[in-house]
């Protein structure tokens, strides 16, 4: 979830000593404080289809009173576990968000199971737009973690323990359909991984559960945010779905709790929620305004409904259902979906080439450039200019020399640029545009032909 509420955590033992001039005299002794544990805020869902809830959780499962499953022996030698898979690599992870999946409550025996999951739940992930059409700027790695025993601490009932690499369990906070883990535990799994960005757990189950923490950069870890999801729920793969918008679209939460009453502040700086109403919003030409009146794919069309962000009063939202509201439909509204797009293109690089842009090259280097296999939504664009007038017969090229583009042999110095525009139905904002642009930009450095001086 976006909003999160972190206790500090105390570290500090209190020690008192007797000063004085007598050293033979004992230090009164003086009782430790209690370590406080370390929460964070996560999201989840109570029951598959439904609207979400929040809460604030351990981030280590040690403090979870009376859990076994944190006691985690170090797996039997020769097996996989810290090994890292590739489900889906699309390119180098500096061009790319990289998603790290992580199995608890597999043993040495069912990695492949797990495989087998991670496999599933990412592909119905990347059933929903756009996932589905921007899969060409992720790349998805799995990592074993070797559990003593299988399944998870919960299921099926609160009393059942289990003892296993990460510590997930059900029950958390309480809450049956929640599902914890130990972060510092996946953190250290995800770190054997190429720069994980964003981690699933995929918690070895047939019942249904999960939870999202997001913003953990903030908390010092080196992804922002963990998803956790039951393997063997069909359901719960849209929990997933779901936290990942937060990190990557940064978009709201669109339900409410009656609670929270009506909205008395002022415009909100989330992509998917605002103060005005419709003809307010046009009026101004704020947030969704230019999708006003569109049909969504959630049914029916984009306008201001009231309740969002908590706050069932006073805030709007741009549809009256959607995926960032409960998980009973598959689809993000379009204001949502256009900022997942944005998303994708901040986080990586669908242009990309093996020619460095920071030194000069001859009118005779061969360019070659490499652009990310996006499909569907997407309708990314090359264009080749020369000193920034575009070479109208080179689109769509993905290797061109210089002289063959037009660079005059002077002697000067020139530029060739290469740009990736994503001219993507689903793009209206022209900062979101912006954003799905992408140059790569040379200097040539062009050799005259010698001869002799005029006379």
């Amino acid at each position: 979830m976006r909003t999160r509420r972190t206790a500090a955590i105390s570290v500090g033992v209190a020690l008192a000593a007797v000063m004085g001039a007598a050293l033979a005299a004992p230090a009164a002794a003086v009782d430790p404080e209690p370590v406080q544990e370390q929460r964070l805020g996560v999201e989840y869902f109570p029951e598959p289809g439904g609207e979400g809830r929040r809460t604030e959780v351990p981030v280590n499962t040690d403090h979870a009173t009376g859990r076994s499953a944190a006691r985690s022996a170090a797996p039997t030698a020769g097996t996989t576990d810290g090994e890292v898979g590739e489900l889906s690599v699309t390119g180098p992870s500096a061009d790319r968000l990289d998603v790290v999946i992580v199995g608890d409550g597999y043993t040495a025996g069912e990695q492949d199971a797990f495989h087998t999951a991670a496999a599933a739940k990412w592909a119905d992930i990347t059933g929903i737009e756009p996932y589905a059409s921007y899969q060409g700027l992720m790349n998805v790695w799995t990592v074993d973690a070797v559990s003593a025993e299988s399944g998870i601490t919960g299921d099926p009932t609160a009393d059942v323990t289990r003892n296993t690499a990460l510590g997930s369990y059900f029950w958390c906070s309480e809450t049956e359909r929640l599902i914890c883990a130990d972060i510092d535990k996946v953190a250290s799994y995800a770190a054997k991984a190429p720069e994980a960005d964003l981690v699933i757990v995929i918690s070895h189950s047939t019942k249904y559960g999960g939870a999202g923490y997001s913003g953990l950069e903030a908390e010092g870890y080196p992804f922002d945010g963990v998803s956790t999801l039951s393997s063997d729920n069909a359901q719960s793969s849209m929990i997933a779905a779901h936290e990942i918008a937060h990190s990557v679209g940064l978009l709201a939460d669109e339900y409410t709790y009656d609670s929270y009453g009506t909205w008395s502040g002022g415009e909100v700086p989330d992509i998917n929620s605002s103060v005005f109403t419709a003809e307010q919003m046009a009026a101004n030409r704020s947030k969704w305004y230019r999708w006003l009146g569109e049909t969504d794919p959630t049914g029916g069309t984009v306008g201001t409904y009231e309740g969002s962000s908590y706050y069932p009063f006073g805030i709007y939202r741009p549809t009256a259902n959607s995926l960032m509201r409960a998980l009973d439909v598959r689809d993000f509204n379009l204001p949502g979906r256009e900022a997942m797009i944005a998303g994708f293109y901040r986080e990586a690089n669908a242009l990309s080439s093996g020619t460095a842009t920071g030194s000069a090259i001859l009118r005779t280097t061969r360019l070659k450039v490499s652009r990310a296999a996006l499909t569907g939504l997407a309708a990314p664009e090359l264009r080749w200019y020369v000193d920034g007038a575009r070479v109208k017969r080179a689109q769509g090229l993905t290797a061109a020399v210089p002289a063959a583009l037009g660079v005059p042999a002077d002697g000067r110095t020139h530029t060739v640029t290469v740009e990736s525009a994503d001219r993507s139905a689903s793009i209206r904002d022209p900062q979101v545009r912006a954003e799905a642009t992408e140059r790569l930009t040379w200097t040539v450095k062009a050799s005259g032909h010698k001869g002799h001086p005029h006379r």
